[in-house]
């Protein structure tokens, strides 16, 4: 019985270390994550940060995106190989008494099969 316990727990910690935050840069987490939606207009203050380190995320697990960007905005799962993460930089539809008359600006990360960051971009295109 201790013997499964003790597997449990390192399975457990094991699995929490594998996602672990990323190096975010000079960009303001805080105001990051409480800029739901790009609501505020937070995030785009940070725009040449997220251009300059966005190659960096590849290769992450989307858990480590999470747990540094905070949950996305809208995850779209295109098939079963790969869904997208849209963090909106510009005040999307979601934000109360916003008019939308172009897509607004978003970091669309792009996840692999198996959960990894394979493209970040930086679009007012939709995938």
């Amino acid at each position: 019985m201790r013997l499964l316990f003790l597997v449990a727990l390192v399975s457990i910690l094991g699995l929490s270390a594998c996602s672990s935050k990323l190096d975010s840069g000079s960009i303001n987490i805080e105001n990051w994550k409480a800029d739901r939606y790009g609501c505020k207009g937070l995030r785009m203050q940070d725009l040449d940060e997220i251009q300059r380190i966005k190659n960096s995320f590849l290769g992450a697990t989307n858990q480590s995106i999470i747990k540094t960007l905070g949950r996305p905005d809208r995850v779209e799962l295109v098939d079963k190989s790969q869904s997208f993460f849209f963090y909106f930089l510009e005040p999307s539809s979601s934000c109360d008494g916003v008019e939308i008359e172009k897509e607004p600006l978003k970091v669309l990360f792009r996840m692999n099969a198996i959960s990894k960051v394979s493209e970040v971009t930086i679009t007012d295109l939709n995938p």
